[in-house]
């Protein structure tokens, strides 16, 4: 079997306790915290509860939004071999404006393991253990870093990590999303291919194509990138618009789940037309039934506008129950949301004031109202037939797909060349957005949208899509130091008082110590290990598992002993 061990992957440029989601979940999915005493996860500043996240310091809401991320993919991605994330915090290239948010990939690629099913192209290495059934690399399977100085002066100093688990982020940065889309490219969601200069991973004769490889194609060329030559593959990666994704299964699911947001006008015939629209980060998503009614002006009867929609409606009456229409400016566009929402208002369209059309971000917590913004010359007509009644549904248009070419989704392929970002990433014409395209936008959610089908082709899953919803606190385990020499600390955390086993087995799952069999308080509880056996034997070097039994769970962690 080749195995090539690659460096932190670049994709991404938004891209306490070992931790273990619950053994509920199809996969176990541990992260190894890197961090050291005081920094990243175990960062003690206090921290007010916030979305769901209940941790009382900064590092371990960091690590809650980790546990929330490691079971929504481990309940996704089925695989009988632990998955091991390293990941930390450091202060990474920054500005008041921009920055690197975090970046992830695999410790290793893997070609020639057992059941591969497409020979000759490198597996990242979670999906390779996944598919041959054993851990194929002493190494730990993902590595990402974050970036801790998101939010402090000079770095992205408006715009803070938010650690709930509700993505009601506002202007600050969904952690949650940003995780689950790094941990995303580190379980296969990239190429180990070159996109500037074409050029497989690996060294001569061992240069292979990455299994990704097997699904972008090229529309002009008419070939996948695994078929092509060098010089094809740059052309290629700055093919806007023409390189696509054509694995089967998100072929498939495409037209479902892409479908272009719009006004459509039922009545007067004179103006009645599917609209083109774009769609806010708050409020509700759109659906294709749509919610139908009598379109009305807004007034506001004060500030720099009668129609904006900034101040409280003076015609609220006329709203109540029907589609708000207002005009953009003077105000945010999330308190014209509000006001609509708080007039009662069943959605809210909102008429540009300038060529095109734009996506929506901010914030508005409790409006649960779909939000869209037509053009400006569609605004326009439909205002001058206001006076006879205009009838109209706000939702989607289920025969336009946008982000798609010849039924396939786009992927990422701008001119010039985006390092880290081209081709890695579905393209951002892509509507609704989704989780892999090369930004992270404000209406995600946990559902791993468009994306999970492209796992499916490339071997994650077969079969169940669903994403259930993930568990409650989870025992926890860390060992650190890990690597460790002479010995290490393992480092207990319970959500509740109970009977606690721990144990350390060989890599071949053979009990060498019992630690602990004993009733324990909640919380952190530390026990040491010296690296000996039951009868105070040295162990020799290498690697072993901790296992932790506890209120009807149980998981394990990777530990490696040195020379």
């Amino acid at each position: 079997m080749k195995t090539k061990r690659i460096g932190l992957h670049a994709a991404a440029l938004f891209c306490l306790l070992a931790l273990a989601p619950l053994a509920a979940h199809a996969t176990t999915i541990t992260i190894v915290n890197l961090d050291a005493a005081g920094e990243g996860f175990n960062d003690p500043t206090a921290a007010a509860p916030v979305g769901g996240n209940n941790g009382a310091t900064v590092g371990q809401q960091r690590l809650n939004v980790f546990n929330r991320a490691a079971a929504i993919w481990g309940d996704l991605l089925p695989s009988t071999v632990t998955i091991v994330v390293e990941a930390q915090f450091n202060p990474l290239t920054c500005s008041s404006s921009s920055g690197v948010l975090g970046s992830a990939g695999p410790r290793t690629v893997h070609s020639g393991f057992a059941n591969q099913p497409v020979a000759a192209h490198w597996y990242h290495q979670a999906l390779a253990n996944k598919l041959s059934g054993v851990d194929n690399s002493i190494n730990n399977d993902i590595q990402a870093t974050f970036n801790s100085s998101v939010g402090t002066p000079g770095c992205l100093d408006t715009a803070p990590w938010y650690y709930g688990f509700d993505h009601a982020q506002g202007t600050g940065l969904d952690l949650l999303a940003v995780v689950l889309h790094e941990l995303g490219h580190g379980l296969g969601f990239s190429t180990t291919t070159s996109a500037s200069n074409g050029i497989f991973l690996g060294t001569a004769p061992n240069q292979l194509p990455s299994v990704f490889d097997k699904f972008l194609f090229d529309i002009t060329a008419g070939l996948h990138w695994d078929q092509m030559s060098n010089a094809q593959r740059v052309a290629s990666a700055i093919n806007t618009n023409n390189l696509v994704w054509d694995g089967p299964v998100t072929t498939s699911k495409a037209p479902t789940f892409l479908q272009q947001p719009r006004l459509l006008v039922n009545s007067p015939p004179v103006i009645a037309a599917s609209y083109p629209a774009s769609t806010a980060d708050f409020g509700t998503k759109l659906t294709s039934g749509g919610v139908s009614g009598s379109l009305v002006l807004v007034t506001d009867g004060a500030g720099m506008a009668t129609n904006d929609g900034c101040e409280a409606f003076t015609n609220a009456g006329a709203i109540a129950g029907n589609i708000a229409l207002v005009d953009r400016g003077n105000c945010p566009f999330s308190q014209k949301a509000i006001n609509a929402f708080a007039a009662g208002a069943s959605a809210l369209v909102i008429a540009n004031n300038q060529a095109g059309l734009l996506e929506m971000t901010g914030s508005a917590p409790g409006v649960t109202i779909p939000i869209i913004m037509i053009q400006q010359g569609d605004g326009n007509v439909i205002k001058g037939q206001l006076g006879g009644g205009v009838n109209a549904t706000v939702g989607l248009d289920p025969t336009v797909h946008p982000g798609t070419n010849a039924g396939k989704v786009v992927m990422y392929a701008p001119n010039p060349v985006q390092p880290g970002s081209s081709v890695s990433h579905f393209d951002t014409s892509l509507q609704p957005n989704a989780l892999m395209e090369p930004a992270i936008s404000g209406d995600l959610t946990d559902d791993v949208d468009l994306t999970r089908y492209a796992f499916q082709d490339l071997g994650w899953v077969n079969g169940n899509t669903s994403v259930p919803p993930p568990a409650g606190p989870a025992i926890a385990l860390r060992g650190a130091p890990n690597p460790f020499r002479g010995a290490t600390s393992l480092r207990i955390n319970l959500p509740a008082a109970g009977l606690v086993e721990l144990t350390v087995l060989d890599i071949g799952g053979r009990s060498v110590r019992n630690l602990v069999r004993s009733w324990m308080p909640a919380g952190q509880t530390i026990v040491p290990w010296d690296g000996t056996d039951g009868e105070g034997h040295s162990l020799p070097p290498g690697v072993y598992l901790t296992r932790l039994k506890a209120g009807g769970a149980s998981i394990t962690q990777r530990i490696v002993r040195m020379e």
